[in-house]
């Protein structure tokens, strides 16, 4: 028999295990991803011109491997994979401070960014295939609030290890990377997935439709589950509002505001300590509250639109600075709450209504709509912002606006049970029975 939590939710098998490795991994990401190109400049020591092409070029064709990896988590399972690309990566970051050629440094680049790219994909899959019901929801916010934390600590640790070592110290950093995956791997491999019955082919339009060819008709089955595809579309909505904290709001501050850069650093400290805090802490309340995945991350999509109309305010107003200090941490607050309440809910919410035989296919094309708004918000948004500093704020309200829209209308077409965290509760008749009536004295 599983072990429940307090709350009455099952434990995944190895759960502290496959916490304490995204945990450790985070870490190795957060000691390079800040300083990427510079990082890669002193490892390697080619010029940040040819790094930069070659990060470019890379990450490029990682996204073409998403597909693929989807399809490897179907054939072979996400655990199995998962490891592979711990591996993969372990690999590389041990051999980046030997590539001091371009041919060299490519070769390791590309094989490293194909197992990048797809590690949110097969990740995401590994919390389906290890949990069920509230236990995905639980484990999306452990995740979220983890990597927050881990990303932070790797970027303390680097700042410490270049002041003791000068840009020696990348390459320590890189041996140190190689290490924290290689960790991470060994513990996630001490997870166990759940077996389960595969759901009746009722269970909803989008599982209905799988249940006969999903195993053999691959990517088809996903082109043809409109409910996911909607579902897909809309958090392409919302993902273009996580790109806002790092690609826009530098830019907003500096050319609109014209505020001090340093409340860029204030900003993403404020963000960071909330999502390690606390993300457990809400994402905790918002599930045991019976709210719906899809009402919940709507929500989390409305108070996105909320900071963005806030930054439109503020842009109109240009108050001194003082008050925009006040007033931009308090967006920056609102918009963190709705990362806090939209992440867990959307990630489970993905994870449950993918078919189980195809879940890597599913969720592989899910993860492309964070890609794509990752790709399209630097040349959006900085083509928006030369026409009005408030524009692309605009747009985003907008943009989240629809996602929350899309999610309430989904919510109908979506299986009942990705829906709803936990499925409903049927009583037994004879459990409730009345107690038979005596005749009285």
């Amino acid at each position: 028999m599983r072990k429940t939590a307090a709350s009455g939710e099952a434990k995944v098998a190895g759960e502290r295990s496959l916490l304490l490795g995204i945990g450790i991994s985070s870490v190795g990401i957060g000691m390079y991803v800040p300083f990427s190109l510079v990082f890669f400049h002193h490892v390697t020591g080619l010029s940040l011109t040819v790094v930069g092409l070659v990060m470019t070029v890379t990450g490029l064709a990682g996204l073409a491997f998403m597909p693929l990896a989807g399809t490897a988590v179907d054939r072979f399972g996400a655990k199995r994979v998962n490891l592979v690309l711990y591996g993969i990566r372990a690999l590389g970051f041990a051999l980046y401070p030997f590539a001091s050629s371009l041919p060299a440094f490519a070769a390791v680049a590309l094989v490293t960014a194909l197992a990048d790219r797809s590690f949110s994909v097969v990740q995401q899959s590994l919390i389906g295939e290890v949990a069920r019901g509230a236990a995905r929801d639980r484990l999306q916010a452990s995740t979220r609030a983890l990597q927050n934390a881990g990303m932070g600590a790797g970027a303390l640790l680097v700042s410490g290890v270049l002041a003791l070592w000068g840009t020696g110290g990348f390459a320590y950093t890189a041996w140190g990377n190689s290490l924290a995956f290689a960790l991470a791997g060994l513990l996630v491999g001490r997870v166990r997935a759940v077996r389960v019955v595969p759901p009746a082919p009722s269970a909803g339009p989008a599982g209905a439709a799988a249940a006969g060819s999903a195993g053999s008709a691959g990517y088809r089955t996903v082109l043809r589950d409109r409910p996911f595809l909607g579902l897909t579309a809309a958090n392409f909505l919302t993902a273009l509002g996580y790109s806002a904290l790092s690609v826009l709001f530098p830019l907003y501050l500096s050319t609109w505001l014209t505020a001090p850069d340093s409340l860029t650093g204030a900003a993403f400290t404020v963000n960071t300590v909330l999502c390690a805090g606390i993300g457990v802490l809400i994402a905790g309340r918002v599930r045991r509250s019976g709210a719906r995945r899809t009402r919940s991350a709507a929500l989390g999509a409305l108070l996105f639109a909320a900071a963005f109309v806030g930054q439109i305010v503020l842009g109109t107003l240009r108050p001194g600075q003082s008050a925009t200090l006040v007033a931009l941490l308090a967006i920056v607050v609102v918009y963190t709450l709705g990362e806090l309440v939209h992440s867990p809910s959307g990630g489970a919410l993905s994870v449950s209504a993918a078919p189980e035989a195809v879940r890597g296919r599913y969720l592989a094309t899910y993860q492309l709509s964070y890609s794509l708004a990752g790709a399209l918000a630097p040349s959006l948004f900085t083509a928006l912002l030369a026409v009005d500093g408030r524009l692309p704020w605009a747009v985003l309200a907008v943009a989240a606006l629809g996602a929350a829209l899309a999610l309430l209308r989904l919510e109908r077409h979506l299986p009942a049970g990705a829906v709803h965290a936990e499925p409903p509760v049927v009583r037994d008749p004879a459990a409730v029975a009345p107690a038979p009536v005596t005749a009285a004295a």
